[in-house]
């Protein structure tokens, strides 16, 4: 079982820059595919990014492409989120999510969930 803590969320102008963490408790992180996906309020929870295992390959939705980067280090158990060029419409709830389907996309094929952490951009 992995158990999922992020940080790193808060309020930005427009344009501004967000780094988000998540912290993975557990020996198995590096087993396990990792995403992020983000929730707007009154908006279903939508997917962001997903990098693999071993770290080496990564996939981008198209609304965070060239914006976003996902990243991670196995060897402290930690997933990253570097946000850059935020705008408004990137307000919403981030969740780090673990799994064992290489690259998913959809949330259902994740196993383990954070909390989230809040990231509001301000126009």
């Amino acid at each position: 079982q992995v158990q999922l803590v992020e940080s790193g969320g808060g309020l930005v102008q427009a344009g501004g820059s967000l780094r988000l963490s998540c912290a993975a408790s557990g020996r198995t992180f590096n087993s396990y595919t990792m995403g992020w996906f983000r929730q707007a309020s009154g908006k279903e929870r939508e997917f962001v990014t997903a990098i693999s295992r071993s770290g080496v390959s990564t996939y981008y939705s198209d609304s965070v492409k060239g914006r976003f980067t996902i990243s991670r280090d196995n060897a402290k158990n930690t997933l990253y989120l570097q946000m850059n060029s935020l705008r408004p419409e990137d307000t919403a709830v981030y969740y780090c999510a673990a799994g064992r389907l290489q690259l998913a996309r959809t949330a259902r094929d994740y196993d383990y969930w954070g909390q989230g952490t809040q990231v509001t951009v301000s126009s």
